[in-house]
């Protein structure tokens, strides 16, 4: 990604922005390099922190986190799970293309135009497309037909939800 498109996204000024990356590069956080004007910059898999990194940024930031606090506004879910090709790279299961978006499973009878702004928010911050499948309660054990088999024949992601609302 290019560093303005970095700070566009971040909504950051784009001297920080070239700051962090400038650090994070004589760390070995990450790689750039010129292509024209642009600067693109990438994660370095070959840093001795890329593995844990990764783990931490995933589970703090990433589509479960996200789409888990999103959902908590939307009533009538009662379980969340991300399905398909994220999940499975999420597994380390390799695949012949990257990942263009999010399959999300819900479980229960939520309101939909709700839950598809929530979506969009989610979506938008994520920069990739939610697509979304709603199914009954207790479909994930109880389901039957060839979406069902295909779905919890391969790996899938909880998504957390936290119903009980803000602590006091």
């Amino acid at each position: 990604m290019s560093l303005a498109s970095l700070a566009e996204r971040l909504h950051l000024p784009y001297p920080s922005v070239h700051r962090e990356i400038e650090r994070a590069e004589q760390a070995g956080l990450v790689v750039s390099r010129r292509l024209g004007n642009l600067r693109l910059v990438r994660a370095n898999p070959d840093s001795p922190y890329y593995a844990g990194l990764t783990d931490v940024l995933l589970k703090a930031f990433g589509p479960p986190a996200v789409l888990g606090a999103t959902l908590d506004e939307v009533p009538g879910i009662e379980e969340a799970f991300i399905f398909g090709s994220w999940a499975a790279r999420y597994h380390e299961h390799q695949g012949p293309r990257p990942v263009g978006d999010i399959d999300l499973l819900i479980l229960g009878d939520p309101d939909r135009d709700t839950l598809y702004e929530a979506t969009a928010r989610a979506a938008a911050q994520l920069g990739r497309e939610v697509q979304v499948t709603i199914r009954k309660p207790g479909w994930v054990t109880t389901g039957t037909g060839t979406f069902h088999d295909t779905v919890t024949s391969r790996p899938i992601v909880t998504v957390p939800l936290d119903r009980a609302g803000p602590q006091a």
